[in-house]
């Protein structure tokens, strides 16, 4: 039986000694306030047993990784559907990159790339009555955590300076693949990325893609093959242009964010989040990356 808790607290012991510890996301001005030296680790079995150290327990700015769970929620409301407006295929390209769309006539490479994710949103939007408050509910749901919410002031700096997400959109709208207003898909898009969540609360939220589809409340979303569907996803595109070299270290499915959030998993077994603000030069966290590194190499535990 491993020793969870001590796995965690020596890993978190080995990477708070370590003093590059990246840089920020600044693009977001509401991001640039964090305190990069923050860095927390938690773990959740499948047996409901949880294990953390550091600062797992603080909010943070969730990012990206909001992005697999409004492609389940997508795929909860529409189903293979999906598939006719986004790709799975790695982009090999940074997560805002704009070329590919051109090339590929409108249909995104993946749906965890920022053209792909706005896609998503936009099915959100159009099979939801209220979509971010029913989508805010659903994440509330998936963890059983009604505390969880929006940060406000991130919507509106993304809002204010997301440049890049308004070309996308208008360039994905040019290709009739968001059938919603450009500024009502962004609205959406903007707060989804703003969801604010601790280690510990993203560990439940994302129970149901190691627990073939069933939340924490044994509730189905989504079915075991849809939950195969979304992990391969995460494995091959969850990480930018350095998905390969995540599965390459770590082994496992997972998704990263800006804000310096990567959960991961192993199905049947655990997800293990960790958070620590400062970012590599591919957009990923740099003590995340090697933190996760740590404890699969400690453990032995990966998909292979």
């Amino acid at each position: 039986m491993l020793d969870y808790q001590a796995i965690l607290e020596t890993i978190h012991q080995n990477i708070s000694k370590i003093d590059n510890r990246g840089i920020v996301a600044s693009y977001i001005p509401e991001l640039a306030h964090v305190n990069k030296n923050t860095f927390g680790i938690h773990l959740r079995t499948l047996d409901g047993k949880t294990f953390g150290a550091g600062d797992f327990q603080k909010h943070f700015s969730i990012q990206s990784i909001s992005k697999v769970l409004a492609l389940s929620k997508a795929m909860e409301l529409v189903g293979e559907d999906i598939w006719k407006r986004v790709d799975v295929e790695p982009s090999g390209n940074p997560f805002n990159y704009l070329s590919l769309i051109e090339v590929e006539k409108g249909i995104p490479r993946n749906p965890l790339i920022n053209s792909g994710a706005l896609v998503i949103a936009d099915i959100l939007v159009s099979n939801l009555k209220n979509p971010k408050e029913d989508f805010l509910n659903y994440v509330r749901t998936l963890a059983d955590d009604k505390s969880i919410n929006y940060n406000n002031n991130v919507a509106l700096s993304e809002k204010k300076t997301g440049f890049k997400n308004y070309a996308t959109a208008n360039l994905l709208k040019s290709f009739n693949n968001l059938t919603n207003p450009v500024d009502v898909v962004l609205d959406f898009y903007f707060h989804q990325c703003a969801l604010e969540m601790t280690c510990s609360q993203l560990s439940k939220a994302f129970y149901l893609f190691a627990n073939k589809g069933c939340c924490l409340q044994n509730k189905l979303h989504i079915t075991n093959q849809q939950v195969k569907r979304i992990n391969a996803i995460m494995l091959t595109c969850g990480f930018y242009d350095e998905a390969g070299e995540f599965a390459f270290e770590v082994g496992l499915p997972g998704k990263s964010g800006v804000g310096g959030g990567i959960v991961a998993l192993l199905p049947k077994e655990f997800v293990i989040t960790v958070w620590s603000p400062g970012l590599n030069n591919k957009g990923n966290s740099k003590l995340g990356m090697l933190a996760l590194e740590q404890f699969t190499t400690k453990t032995k535990l990966s998909i292979f």
